[in-house]
């Protein structure tokens, strides 16, 4: 039965779309409720696109966006955002990088300014390059190296769950790759992939349409025009038996496990997609789900357990090939086993039994309120929509989330759930080290 998406609260917020002549794509969503504008540059090239022999790449190259660029000298961009009283920063992901700022709505115009003149070039240099090179490989020996479960799932279970180099190799990069790149190599991938044409600029918060548009032209509508490159497919076969390994962590005071199976086309069959989205909450969200209640309160074999899509856990803000993940942690001398049998079990049982009386409407409701939650801060706003139009071509999307998953139904959860088969799964497991 069709659950009634009507309870269900939507945002409204205004969505314009334009293209500059030299193919930027831009996004503007004015919100005159308070005083500050977000601002969000996303480039269509993330860890999927690094070549073989760069991994890492795509990640170091956000870093030399912000050392300089055509006519501003290093932390010249700090600079004039904190001294406007704003924040920015940037983030690599598998499938786009972003760079950012929320300012007081009137330094819009500056941030603008910062995010063009780094589209015409940033300050390649080769003591850059290399004064960047080691400051990834510290961020590699902090978040990763010397961190309990460090890169635990997102850069460990790829190469479980995939074959091919894009989708199964190191994002963060190993330093043999890191240490060799060079200048040209970075001027290549500028070259390539920092094309206006390969880019969504959004704008947020307090500002007036006309007015931002003219400061847009201003300040992009000269960046000189370049095409985006052909984007390869990425898609590979789907598992026809389980793969498992596991390694053990120095560092890791606790066993713990996560096991992944491949979903929908996000992009392609959204509607498809969705369902499992809404599955992975009721799976593990809160007291009542199904996986926190029977493991964590009832049988107590693990001591956390969370469910979401992605990898890099952005259920809408990727594309495929991806996976529905769990990810948990098991007391002293845990059974890995026996935890995913028990994880097998709920899923037949949701498939064959559904949901019980509210189950799926809390889910919902909770979601929901997730979604609006994140969406009312300006940040959120800005990069959801930039990435919405970079990937769907959809911005507006951002309105009807909530609808939309307060639509998927009871069948399509069970449906989904019958999907999660052993033979499907992909299992990285951590084995503790740390002296206890």
């Amino acid at each position: 039965m069709a659950r009634r998406s009507n309870k269900i609260a939507a945002t409204r917020y205004q969505v314009e779309r334009l293209t500059l002549a030299n193919g930027l794509r831009v996004v503007l969503a004015p919100d005159r409720s308070a005083p500050v504008v977000g601002v969000a540059v996303v480039y269509d090239v993330g860890i999927r696109s690094e070549p073989e022999g760069r991994t890492g790449f795509a990640h170091l190259f956000e870093h030399l966006m912000f050392q300089g660029s055509a006519n501003l000298e290093k932390l010249a961009h700090f600079r004039h955002v904190q001294g406007s009283g704003g924040t920015f920063n940037g983030s690599t992901h598998l499938d786009y990088t972003d760079y950012f700022e929320v300012l007081p709505s009137n330094a819009l115009e500056r941030a603008l300014f910062l995010e063009a003149d780094r589209m015409r070039g940033p300050r390649l240099t080769e003591e850059n390059l290399r004064n960047q090179v080691d400051v990834v490989k510290e961020e590699i020996r902090v978040n990763v190296l010397n961190q309990p479960y460090g890169g635990f799932p997102w850069l460990t279970l790829p190469p479980v769950m995939f074959d091919t180099f894009a989708n199964a190799h190191d994002g963060y990069g190993s330093f043999t790759d890191l240490e060799s790149a060079t200048v040209p190599d970075a001027a290549e991938f500028f070259e390539k992939y920092y094309a206006s044409g390969n880019a969504v600029l959004s704008v947020a918060g307090d500002f007036d349409v006309a007015e931002a548009t003219a400061l847009i032209e201003r300040h992009f509508g000269s960046v000189p025009a370049r095409p985006a490159p052909v984007r390869p497919g990425f898609d590979e076969p789907d598992l026809t038996e389980e793969r498992r390994t596991s390694y053990t962590d120095r560092l890791a005071p606790l066993p713990a496990v996560a096991a992944a199976w491949r979903v929908p086309d996000p992009i392609t069959d959204f509607a498809g997609y969705l369902p499992y989205v809404v599955l992975a909450e009721v799976l593990t969200d809160g007291d009542a789900s199904r996986l926190v209640e029977r493991l964590v309160l009832k049988d107590r074999s693990v001591t956390s357990i969370g469910g979401y899509l992605g990898l890099m856990g952005e259920p809408y803000e990727v594309r495929d090939p991806t996976a529905l993940l769990l990810q948990a942690h098991l007391p002293p001398g845990g059974n890995v086993d026996k935890l995913l049998g028990t994880v097998d079990e709920e899923l037949d049982r949701l498939a064959e039994d559904g949901l019980t009386a509210g189950e799926l409407a809390r889910t919902q409701a909770r979601m929901a309120t997730h979604l609006l939650r994140d969406t009312d801060a300006v940040l959120s706003r800005t990069l959801r929509m930039a990435v919405l139009e970079q990937q769907r071509g959809e911005p507006g999307l951002i309105n009807e989330l909530p609808a939309l998953l307060g639509g998927v139904t009871e069948e399509q959860i069970r449906a989904a759930a019958a999907t999660l088969r052993p033979q499907r799964r992909a299992t990285i497991e951590v084995i503790p080290g740390a002296a206890r």
